[in-house]
């Protein structure tokens, strides 16, 4: 017997940077400086990554490119892992990704590579708790998912090796 079934997700779409609460406002800001320090000399695609923590600390991120381009490294992956080897086993509450570009405006938020999707599912099937992820680009809307599951359904993790 064959079933089908549909994955979907609600997203919340603020229209503008200004609309998001002080918290998220907050969060962003710290990612658009990180944005602005990346070093990106090949794609000239700039992206920030900052990474609330339990504590309240915010852990920032950038893209790191590397003339060798597998090499580089994205921006919420250097958060991310940085958030964790400096605060093992402290939950993650949320992350803001924005980028933007030296050749185009980046109008439209930008969602994290595959690579950079399943690095964030680790950290939150890991610690149990979803972490709610705010998207932007250089100017535009912002988008908050309440879970990184919600842009990985049927992610791969450790209970799969089990």
């Amino acid at each position: 017997m064959i079933n089908r079934k549909k994955i979907s997700f609600d997203v919340t779409v603020y229209d503008a940077f200004n609309e998001l609460n002080d918290a998220g406002q907050t969060l962003m800001s710290a990612a658009v400086k990180a944005r602005q320090r990346a070093y990106a000399p090949y794609s000239s695609f700039n992206v920030g990554a900052s990474v609330l923590m339990d504590n309240g600390e915010i852990i920032e991120g950038n893209n790191q490119e590397n003339a060798s381009y597998p090499s580089g490294l994205c921006a919420e992956r250097v958060a991310i892992f940085y958030a964790g080897a400096k605060y093992p086993g402290m939950s993650i509450r949320a992350i803001a990704i924005t980028a933007a570009s030296l050749n185009h405006e980046v109008s439209e938020p930008a969602a994290p590579c595959g690579n950079c999707r399943q690095a964030i599912s680790e950290y939150e099937f890991r610690q149990g708790e979803p972490i709610r992820i705010l998207l932007m680009g250089e100017t535009g809307s912002v988008i908050e998912c309440n879970s990184l599951a919600d842009l990985l359904p049927l992610g791969f993790n450790s209970s799969f090796l089990n």
